[in-house]
């Protein structure tokens, strides 16, 4: 037998013991530096020709490159040029900063790379313990109740409506998991018109089509019209369809607002539907006891999409899908035969395997960071993150309200505030061009981050109070940014 020859410096993608902690050291450096230096810095920045084509050409090395070279790169041409969420003056769509403590969490996971599909180890009794938290918070946490984490509000929207489909099947003796939708009745949906767009998608996806998610008139205040609801259902009825899912949006995607849960739970009941809530950027606003009569009734609604990517600050991707039934959800997405399922606390396999109860097989290690984040700020901390998100809306709206050329567009429930500029005289064709063009150039300046939003047909400036470091220095620069551009746009004219 021959002695091993000397040692050779290990092959992609290993590293040497000493290589290995350089780099995690200087990565760890690398996002620190940028969580700490971000608000010294632009909001945003548009990148450059130069720029796009540098990293959409980058060639493939034949060679590879040293982690030292990688982690340079990294930091010259990447971090530069962020999405623009970790600074406390985005105020676009509903992207929040991540929590720091949840950054270092991904880490480890990425580390440990379990498939959480399953099994008996530690990351799949995390996430049922992070998921019972997220429960907790909505009232859920009932015998029978069960919840897994997703990439996000879509997946959770279209897990919800696959429970929903399955129910309603079920009941009407279609086995839609053998036989598809062949020779079952028209399956209609409901929702306002200010649902989310992943909800059409995932009526496309279940071979319902698009046209099936009824689209219901808003009120004055953008929450869905029960009356047209109820009559939209009897016009199916009498159609000859078959009415199966309500949809309900705690939280919309434009205004934030929150649709009647207590009338719609009683809607829901009363003709046999399911209520599925889109939670996602307003489920965490359970935790503001300001909001209990209005968020309350999550408690018994049929499943909820909860995104703590959004309102709680987890870095992405992480969401959830809640369910009252577990076992329902189980049937809908489960190929293991009932004879091979894992029981709890027996055999190997640990617990039920997530993988059971919805679409996605390999599922990563969210659970860690959603575990880390709510740790760090516990369930007081995380009532305080949300209520001071509510906060900053409502202090940002009397900002609007009292700066003459602002009108705002919408009333505030959660987080997002909908206003725009308005100069006497002009009219709605004339506010939408001027708006449009005020939130572009916000953009690109790089002082305040906003959106738009079309509300009733008229264009609206959108801002997100996601930020846990906005202060109210923070607001008046935004109002005073939109004001001032509103002023070098008018003077400007049409382009």
């Amino acid at each position: 037998m021959t002695e091993s020859g000397p040692s050779h410096d290990p092959q992609p993608p290993a590293v040497s013991d000493a290589e290995l902690r350089e780099t995690f050291r200087r990565a760890a450096d690398l996002a620190a530096d940028h969580i700490i230096e971000m608000r010294s810095r632009p909001v945003f920045q548009p990148m450059s020709g130069e720029e796009r084509r540098g990293i959409l050409s980058m060639p493939f090395p034949e060679e590879g490159l040293s982690p030292a070279a990688i982690l340079d790169a990294i930091a010259e041409h990447i971090l530069p040029r962020p999405f623009g969420n970790g600074h406390p003056r985005f105020f676009g769509w509903a992207n929040s900063p991540p929590a720091p403590v949840g950054v270092a969490a991904e880490m480890l996971a990425a580390a440990m790379d379990p498939s959480c599909a399953g099994g008996d180890h530690a990351a799949i009794y995390l996430e049922h313990a992070a998921v019972r938290w997220l429960l907790e918070m909505v009232g859920m946490d009932e015998p029978g109740a069960f919840g897994l984490l997703t990439s996000g509000g879509s997946m959770a929207n279209l897990t919800g409506l696959a429970a929903a489909r399955h129910q309603a099947t079920r009941a009407d003796g279609v086995d839609v998991r053998r036989d598809g939708l062949t020779g079952a009745p028209r399956y209609v949906a409901y929702a306002s018109t200010q649902v989310h767009s992943s909800l059409q998608k995932a009526m496309e996806l279940l071979g319902l089509g698009r046209d099936a998610l009824r689209l219901v008139d808003t009120d004055g205040a953008f929450r869905v019209d029960t009356a047209a609801l109820r009559e939209a259902i009897r016009r199916d009825r009498a159609a000859g369809h078959r009415p199966f899912c309500v949809v309900a949006s705690a939280g919309t995607v434009n205004t934030g607002a929150i649709d009647d849960m207590g009338a719609l739970l009683e809607i829901s009941r009363e003709q046999g539907l399911w209520l599925h809530v889109d939670g996602a950027i307003g489920a965490a606003g359970a935790l503001d006891e300001r909001l209990h009569d209005r968020l309350g009734p999550l408690a018994r609604v049929d499943s909820l999409a909860f995104d703590p990517h959004k309102c709680l600050s987890v870095p992405v991707e992480c969401g959830a899908v809640l369910v009252r039934d577990g076992e329902l959800l189980r049937d809908a997405f489960s190929l293991v035969p009932p004879y091979l399922r894992t029981t709890p606390g027996t055999g190997i396999g640990g617990p039920p395997w997530f993988s059971e109860y919805g679409f996605q097989q390999t599922r990563g290690f969210r659970a860690l960071k959603l575990w880390a984040a709510l740790s760090h700020m516990g369930r007081k901390g995380a009532a305080a993150l949300i209520r001071n998100q509510h906060d900053r809306a409502a202090e940002l709206a009397a900002m609007v309200d009292e700066a003459p050329p602002l009108e705002r567009m919408a009333p505030v429930e959660l987080s997002i505030v909908c206003f725009r500029y308005r100069p006497d005289g002009a009219g709605d064709a004339e506010l939408d061009s001027l708006n449009r063009r005020i939130v572009d150039e916000l953009q690109s300046a790089g002082r305040v981050f906003v959106t738009g939003a079309e509300l009733d047909g008229r264009f609206a400036i959108r801002a997100a109070t996601l930020h846990y470091g906005t202060t109210a220095e923070d607001l008046r620069v935004l109002v005073d940014e939109v004001v001032a551009e509103g002023r070098r746009a008018a003077n400007r004219g049409a382009p």
